[in-house]
């Protein structure tokens, strides 16, 4: 079995770098925002696990929300960037195999993970994990092929030559995501798609006011709802 490890890059400075400047910090609070309305019935004191969580994206939202939160990585120095709220006790940091989660079965109450399914090298069996160890819901994120996002293998040249330091990564149709969870014993129970173009398209003018205004029309047209990328969705168990 191959050791998946994908968080390690995710968990860096260099990929913390790709949200710099004002178009990045919007991604975030996109993503934030869209997070926390999926976590609304989850209330302060709950056990959290934040699985490839070292990219420490969450962590704003989890702890501000009261959570209590343990950050999973695959390798001790996915713990890098978490340095803030582990000094402060705000969250625990765990290293351990993402395709066997050093966990009971249903000892978190949430279980999350963003970044990481389209780098694995069997996203099933860690799906597989996410939910025996989550007691109630998973939350995961993950780019559609229901999207431009389709084109991405013919333009990933220049997505390079935009971003620099990007990578390929597996697109996934709604249905695979859900029959995933269904295999283990969870539905699919919300859903919600963030932007309808390509963030290498934002971060190629790298302003969030300008892509404030390129999303406006397809969000208020619907399309984005129908059409948008990536899709964060929560899983719960049935």
């Amino acid at each position: 079995m191959v050791r998946e490890d994908a968080d390690v890059e995710t968990s860096s400075d260099d990929y913390a770098r790709r949200f710099a400047g004002s178009a990045g910090r919007w991604f975030l609070e996109r993503q934030s925002s869209a997070t926390g309305e999926l976590l609304a019935g989850f209330q302060p004191g709950m056990r959290v696990l934040d699985v490839g969580g070292g990219h420490a994206q969450l962590l704003p939202l989890t702890v501000a929300r009261g959570f209590d939160v343990t950050v999973l990585g695959s390798d001790p120095s996915c713990a890098g960037r978490l340095a803030p709220w582990l000094d402060a006790g705000r969250c625990r940091f765990a290293s351990g195999d993402l395709s066997e989660l050093p966990f009971d079965s249903r000892s978190f109450d949430l279980v999350l993970s963003f970044r990481l399914l389209p780098h694995l090298h069997d996203w099933r069996r860690v799906a597989g994990e996410l939910c025996r160890v989550a007691r109630r819901s998973v939350v995961v994120d993950y780019p559609s092929t229901r999207s431009v996002n389709v084109l991405a293998g013919r333009l990933f040249g220049l997505k390079r030559r935009i971003e620099e330091n990007t990578r390929p990564f597996a697109l996934f149709a709604p249905g695979e995501i859900a029959e995933a969870f269904s295999a283990s014993g969870f539905r699919v129970a919300a859903a919600r798609p963030q932007f309808f173009f390509p963030m290498a398209l934002h971060r190629l003018h790298g302003s969030a006011l300008g892509a404030r205004a390129l999303e406006a029309a397809p969000r208020l047209l619907g399309l984005t709802r129908r059409l948008g990328s990536p899709v964060i969705v929560r899983a719960d168990r049935v």
